[in-house]
């Protein structure tokens, strides 16, 4: 399955406010991601807001206008708006900075 990383700038000054709203997502998004075809997706924030994502899906652009099209995820991406830096008012997720992938060790059996 194909992986996609991206970066993100969260506030500073808000960085304790966007962890805590993470590790209280709720239930509706969590599922809306699933149906979405977003599968092992992961987000780390830096000590400066640095925010990176990694998420694995069949096609990534077939995932997001997925969500996009889902009610939840908009109300969801309205209230995150307000913890990003250098979206040009647009929604966090039509704003990420996608990584090219340049090295991953894909540890096969007998080796």
């Amino acid at each position: 399955m194909p992986r996609y990383c991206f970066c993100l700038q969260v506030k500073p000054e808000r960085k304790a406010e966007y962890a805590r709203r993470h590790r209280e997502v709720w239930p509706e998004m969590r599922q809306a991601l699933h149906d979405t075809g977003w599968r092992n997706y992961s987000l780390f924030l830096r000590e400066d807001g640095l925010l990176i994502g990694y998420v694995e899906a069949d096609d990534l652009a077939a995932a997001q206008a997925a969500m996009a099209a889902t009610e939840v995820n908009a109300r969801w991406q309205a209230e995150m708006a307000e913890f990003f830096t250098g979206l040009d008012g647009g929604p966090p997720d039509e704003g990420f900075q996608l990584l090219d992938e340049v090295f991953h060790l894909d540890v096969r059996e007998g080796q």
